[in-house]
């Protein structure tokens, strides 16, 4: 794989770290659960067990990214490769399912997206 696809993919890795920590050790904070479009504490309670498994779903991805990359050779990049496109498959779904989340799902599915194609095409 080719260094720039795979600086995309580190970016898309440290975005999902970065995703982990809101939803799974920031979420009770106000300022982070109105990020996720939610109002109230009581509504924040009531998603907060959503969200903590969220995180996790995240981290295991940026860790697949990451470690892939840091694996290296063509099973690392396989790995990498992959978490990368559930990365972009999920941001799609993102924006699919809310207009409004459309600044998160770019963040979200963009660098993976970018990292593919260049993949591919380099």
């Amino acid at each position: 794989m080719n260094t720039i696809a795979q600086i995309f993919i580190a970016l898309a890795g440290v975005f999902h770290l970065a995703v982990f920590a809101l939803e799974s050790l920031l979420f009770k904070k106000p300022s982070t659960y109105k990020r996720f479009l939610i109002r109230t504490e009581a509504d924040a309670e009531i998603v907060r067990p959503w969200a903590f498994n969220q995180g996790f779903y995240n981290l295991f991805l940026a860790l697949g990214a990451l470690g892939g990359l840091i694996f290296g050779g063509d099973e690392g990049h396989a790995i990498a490769l992959f978490a990368a496109a559930c990365m972009a498959g999920a941001g799609l779904v993102l924006i699919a399912s809310d207009r409004r989340m459309a600044r998160s799902a770019a963040l979200q599915a963009g660098p993976p997206i970018i990292g593919l194609i260049l993949a591919a095409v380099l």
